[in-house]
């Protein structure tokens, strides 16, 4: 990221940040356009420029953001309680709504668009997002060998091999735009594929 891009903290940061992300939310990326994010934010233009320079800066911003928020929710599933089953069943709709929504679509657009001119954008949001997602899965996994929920030697692969299973079929879908992708049924088709297989693959045998 070059001296032109760095993004500038001031008083109405978090201000700028909580218009954009009901902005981007509402609108998606390209949808969003800075006027409306600034009325959101309640402050001008120019305001909003002398933080961040460049719309997608701004987004990622909002992303790093979100997926924090998204990893906490993440914590607080695997602390239920609640048997295996159930607790990757829960991490498995958050993670394909994420990855559904326009505002998770934006985010891999934008990383791979940029990639080339803008490289740390995309290390930014994977460390801010699902690489912390994928430590909290991986903190779990060991929790559940622990209690002998489980039977898993390569932690990492395991959490790996779950997050994948989660994209079958509708990660390809959503990048090449075909039609008829993420119906409820078929999210949720994916989602119990997702857990039955992991649960095959890793389960405690008696």
């Amino acid at each position: 990221m070059t001296e032109a891009t760095k993004i500038r903290k001031g008083r109405k940061f978090g201000q700028v940040l909580d218009g954009a992300r009901t902005i981007f939310l509402r609108d998606g990326f390209e949808g969003a356009s800075v006027d409306d994010i600034a009325r959101e934010a309640g402050v001008s233009k120019a305001t909003l420029y002398s933080y961040f320079p460049d719309k997608k800066l701004l987004f990622m911003e909002v992303a790093k953001a979100e997926c924090a928020r998204q990893s906490e929710e993440a914590v607080e599933i695997t602390r239920t309680g609640a048997p295996v089953r159930e607790v990757l069943r829960a991490a498995a709709e958050r993670i394909v709504a994420f990855m559904t929504s326009d505002f998770g679509q934006g985010i891999f657009r934008i990383c791979v668009a940029e990639a080339d001119r803008f490289p740390q954008l995309g290390h930014e949001f994977y460390h801010s997002g699902p690489m912390m997602v994928r430590m909290r899965l991986v903190e779990y996994l060991r929790e559940a060998v622990a209690r002998g929920e489980l039977a898993i030697e390569d932690f990492d692969l395991a959490a790996d091999q779950f997050a994948e299973l989660c994209k079958a079929d509708i990660h390809a879908r959503l990048i090449f735009g075909v039609d008829a992708c993420c119906a409820p049924r078929d999210v949720q088709r994916t989602i119990d594929g997702a857990v039955e297989m992991f649960m095959a693959r890793y389960g405690a045998k008696g």
